[in-house]
């Protein structure tokens, strides 16, 4: 092969990869936030996990983008493991439709292809063909890119040195690494996939040294997963490491399946017998499939193995009982009053994580550490799964047969529901300019810390005894609720006058006074809505408060 003929080859390869890309670029925008949604939805029937798996994956011709996705939704603990495994295993399957396109001989027809996504993609203003242009665009360019290898490649066939190489794969063992490597090199199988199969059809590559070549490429696949997990939570990294056992236990049973059963592979080469770009997509498929009907049953306990590998921590214990309802379960089949009272307890236990994630969050402004800074944060997002799925139980609530007192009631819990969230929204704000002022050094002077430390305690008190008023619905604390709400107002007040004054004899730093101004307006806040908290249930408005709740 001359230096000009390798740089063609690369240009193929390179188009090919471009291509893939444009593509699933374009059937992604053009299903905009859909893919997400499906996602979403993945229920903890593995069956339909699988499905959800393999109809996303068909979409954005990407079992890694779709199990980036999955790690991102684990991460944020929108997903279980245990749906997780099964859109994994979906994934696994939807990625081998891109070898059964490009076995399709319409290399003739893709310049036209390309052509029409162009025109399509640059000329017409209507989004949602700009983006069918994009994904035809891509389209066109894979086979182009195609055929370039193709005609590229055939020269290879008289080269003995590289006939030489090629001829080393032979042993399964050593294709098997190959393909892992190439794949994790390329960070797609799909594109390895094709790779292979194209050096097939121009007879470099035997059958059945393609085969164990796109059992290495579902190993090698893996590789993006493991890279994005990196900066993700424990719970996220078992996510990769789950496609990673998967992968790995399906190489073992394929292996041994075409050892102890070489007709099988006789089997899948006679479904196309004049075809080997179709036999090797029709493998890739079929072994996708076989695995994943092998290995569903056993999903438990491949979960239970990621979870040996990476231990679950008691914090991580705390967190998924913070996310899932404790109470509400079972909701409609309750009686009426049972299932109000258990509805009551299950805000109050909202409001009690949200007060201590407030408590973490003073704790760490004024007591900076960065493990406290992550867990106020992962225990805000467990706040806001808990709000999401307290407000769905609260929507099944309202089929049952309630007269107007029980609908007001849960109206009323539901208001309680959205102020306890924004306790631990402020939370999170804090922790943001704890955070700025650690990373940026910024001083606060030694006043101004006693101010904020003074305010922070009547903010915690306020919170503690308004929850305690909802839990218990005494209201006879209600009049020294008040009382402390209208200290915190007009702590507020001194204390940006004190702040100005300060600012005048620059005694204080500028960045310092505006994360002290923005930290005191978040405690005011915390006691409007402590004291919407503790009214919540008794059909009343706070003295000397508007009729809305506070954003």
């Amino acid at each position: 092969m001359t230096l000009e003929e390798f740089f063609t080859l690369l240009g193929g390869v390179g188009l090919f990869l471009y291509g893939m890309t444009v593509m699933s670029s374009g059937l992604r925008n053009a299903c905009g936030d859909n893919l997400q949604t499906i996602l979403e939805r993945a229920t903890s029937n593995k069956i339909i996990a699988v499905l959800v798996g393999l109809l996303v994956t068909i979409l954005v011709q990407s079992s890694s983008a779709t199990d980036v996705m999955v790690i991102g939704f684990v991460n944020a603990g929108m997903m279980t493991l245990s749906q997780a495994i099964g859109v994994i295993m979906g994934a696994n399957i939807g990625t081998t439709v891109t070898a059964q396109i490009t076995a399709f001989n319409i290399s003739a027809y893709a310049p036209l292809i390309l052509f029409t996504g162009t025109v399509l993609f640059l000329f017409v203003r209507k989004s949602r063909i700009k983006y069918i242009g994009e994904f035809l665009m891509g389209f066109g360019m894979l086979f182009v890119g195609i055929s370039i290898m193709k005609s590229t490649i055939a020269p290879l066939a008289q080269s003995r040195t590289f006939t030489t190489l090629l001829a080393g794969l032979d042993n399964p063992f050593l294709a098997i690494l190959f393909g892992v490597a190439f794949t994790a090199f390329l960070q797609s199988s799909s594109s390895s996939t094709v790779i292979f199969q194209t050096f097939a059809m121009q007879g470099l590559l035997s059958y059945h040294t393609a085969v164990y070549l796109v059992i290495g490429a579902a190993i090698g696949s893996v590789a993006p997963n493991l890279i994005a997990s990196l900066t993700t939570n424990r719970n996220g990294k078992r996510t990769a490491l789950l496609n990673l056992i998967f992968n790995l236990i399906r190489a073992a049973i394929l292996v041994l399946l075409i050892r102890l059963f070489p007709g099988i592979l006789t089997f899948i080469q006679n479904l196309s017998p004049n075809s080997i770009g179709r036999q090797v997509a029709n493998t890739h498929t079929i072994f996708a499939t076989l695995a994943v009907l092998i290995e569903l049953p056993i999903a438990d306990k491949i979960i239970r193995v990621a979870e040996r590998i990476i231990p679950i921590l008691p914090e991580e214990n705390e967190q998924l009982e913070d996310r899932s309802l404790q109470y509400m379960i079972n909701i409609r089949s309750m009686p009426t009053g049972v299932a109000l009272a258990q509805a009551h307890r299950e805000v109050a236990r909202m409001g009690r994580i949200a007060e201590k994630n407030l408590r973490k969050a003073i704790d760490c402004f004024f007591d900076y550490d960065e493990r406290k800074a992550e867990s106020v944060k992962a225990r805000e997002d467990s706040v806001d799964i808990l709000q999401k799925t307290i407000n769905e139980a609260m929507s099944d609530l309202r089929t049952l047969d309630l007269d107007n007192d029980a609908l007001k009631r849960i109206s009323r819990l539901s208001f309680a529901v959205a102020d306890m969230e924004r306790l631990s929204d402020h939370a999170e704000n804090i922790i943001e300019y704890a955070e700025e002022i650690h990373g940026k050094r910024i001083p606060l002077s030694d006043d101004a810390i006693e101010e904020l430390k003074e305010m922070s305690a009547d903010a915690l008190s306020i919170v503690g005894q308004s929850i305690d008023i909802f839990t218990t619905e005494d209201y006879a604390a209600l009049p020294g609720v008040d009382r402390l709400e209208n200290r915190i107002d007009e702590e507020e007040a001194r204390l940006v006058g004190n702040h100005v004054t300060r600012l005048m004899n620059t005694q204080c730093d500028p960045m310092g006074g505006i994360i002290f101004t923005n930290l005191v307006n978040d405690l005011e806040r915390v006691g409007d809505h402590a004291v919407n908290i503790a009214y919540a249930l008794t059909g009343r408005e706070p003295e000397d408060k508007p009729t809305s709740h506070v954003a």
